[in-house]
């Protein structure tokens, strides 16, 4: 567990690609964004004790997009926190396990030599394989909603519900799987990206923020300059 702000938390495993989720606490209620690979919840609730809280003190579960990676303890925690589940209304039956997630390419769109440890998520996706225990939705998520300390952005392209959470206060972006750090420095992954044309629209947003600090759905968060090198990668997008 690192400390990427004060009271923001980035919690990792190597299982799903060096997922993150993100632990929010600005001294009321925590937030939990996504909820990494494994599907006990343990790694996140031990974090929530490290802070001196309790599972009960974990009130809102925020999903960035319906991918497996980053749901894999959703229902553990809604079991033993009783927190409210969010996502964009578009990826709740996803989640709830009442439809396939939208179907990615198996085209290699990806350098071997740098994308090597991906291709095995990509064409574990493309045939269908990995699941995780289906949690119901309780709230749709709406572009500029506030859920604790966050402003949700919509940020379709990666998929067409995907979510970014903005902490001004911390001057931290949340950017989902919209970038991504691992195992380069990308505007997310090339064959998990549905829609370029809303991945281009998606960074000039988050770029306008002015953000400082980036933190992204695999890979380490970007601790400085963040907006900046967000803007840099629209350029890496080709349709």
């Amino acid at each position: 567990m690192l400390e990427i702000a004060p009271g923001a938390y980035s919690l990792s495993q190597e299982a799903g690609g060096r997922v993150h989720a993100f632990l929010l606490d600005d001294g009321g209620e925590l937030t939990l964004i996504d909820t990494l690979f494994d599907t006990d919840g343990r790694q996140i609730l031990d974090a929530i004790l490290k802070i001196g809280r309790t599972p009960k003190d974990l009130k809102q579960i925020v999903l960035t997009h319906g991918h497996r990676s980053h749901l894999g303890g959703l229902a553990a925690l809604k079991r033993v926190t009783g927190a409210t589940v969010y996502s964009h209304e578009w990826e709740a039956d996803i989640i709830a396990g009442e439809r396939k997630a939208q179907p990615i390419t198996a085209k290699p769109m990806m350098p071997v030599r740098v994308y090597a440890p991906v291709y095995y998520l990509q064409y574990g996706q493309v045939l269908g394989l990995g699941s995780c225990p289906p949690c119901q939705v309780d709230r749709p998520v709406h572009d500029g909603d506030l859920i604790g300390p966050v402003t949700a952005l919509h940020t379709p392209g990666h998929s067409p519900g995907h979510l970014s959470f903005y902490w001004p206060d911390r001057s931290l972006l949340i950017a989902g799987d919209a970038v991504a750090t691992w195992p380069a420095l990308a505007p997310g992954w090339p064959a998990f990206n549905l829609n370029i044309t809303k991945c281009r629209s998606s960074l000039h947003r988050m770029a306008d923020l002015g953000a400082e600090i980036v933190a992204v759905g695999h890979g380490e968060a970007i601790p400085e300059d963040g907006s900046r090198l967000v803007r840099a990668l629209v350029g890496q997008l080709q349709a």
